[in-house]
């Protein structure tokens, strides 16, 4: 996780086993699959930053292009094929970039991703086989995001949160004094009268033996659904009305 967004990373580990890996097995200037197996593939829960690309949350296969100096490193939207695709379709490349190649004092036997690096909005995706180091940095709209929810979270409950909670304590059998206490919040807080909201006051007032209360939020209700033409909420108002005897 980095800042509030999920990252996922799957892929298979090949081993050297004795053999030349870069500019041998994997030869350079050549799209490669970048480890072995199913697609090396990559999740983000929220939109990031690669290259200067903003980059939609979802996932992505990655596929390189190793040479000796630096990596040509693609997150491909077609995270499905088996190996590279057949045909490589440069409208689905979400983003490209080239990355260092860096020489490590040592020998690692056996291909390696990790997250590197780690601040609060970004990360390097590093990748390490053989003595190579290559890290690609990734950004995240960590500050956004929590902006986003500390600007929520001052300014209270929306309409729609009251009449989200309302519902839920109707339908879950919680204590329907709370649930009447939201939705008038609900109603009250909401720019334009809804029916469905209305029609949800008058089953929670029912249920909380309010039939007076019950029937003048069914009418309200009722008049908003024939003005907004929708018959589910006629026929159901209008049952309501009749089965609490309304005149």
């Amino acid at each position: 996780t980095v800042g509030l967004t999920d990252v996922t990373l799957e892929y298979s580990r090949p081993s050297m086993k004795e053999r030349t890996i870069f500019g041998g097995l994997v030869p350079y200037g050549k799209m490669w699959r970048t480890g072995a197996n199913a697609n090396t593939k990559i999740t983000f829960s929220d939109n990031v930053m690669i290259g200067g690309k903003e980059v939609e949350a979802g996932s992505y296969a990655i596929y390189t292009k190793p040479n000796e100096d630096a990596w040509e490193v693609y997150f491909y939207s077609d995270a499905n094929n088996w190996g590279t695709p057949q045909k490589w379709d440069e409208a689905k490349v979400a983003a490209k970039v080239k990355a260092k190649v860096y020489t490590m004092p040592l020998t690692v036997e056996t291909f390696t991703m990790n997250f590197d690096n780690l601040s609060n909005d970004s990360v390097n995706l590093g990748m390490i086989w053989e003595s190579v180091y290559v890290g690609v940095p990734i950004e995240f709209p960590t500050d956004k995001l929590v902006s986003k929810s500390i600007d929520a979270v001052m300014s209270g409950p929306s309409s729609g949160d009251y009449y989200s909670s309302a519902v839920y304590y109707l339908t879950a059998g919680k204590d329907i004094n709370q649930a009447k206490e939201w939705i008038d919040k609900a109603i009250e807080t909401r720019d334009q009268p809804a029916f469905w909201y209305y029609r949800q006051q008058s089953l929670i007032y029912a249920k909380a033996g309010d039939k007076e209360g019950a029937i003048k939020a069914a009418k309200t209700s009722l008049k908003l659904a024939q003005e907004a033409g929708n018959d589910d909420y006629i026929a159901l108002n209008t049952k309501s009305l009749e089965e609490w005897g309304a005149k």
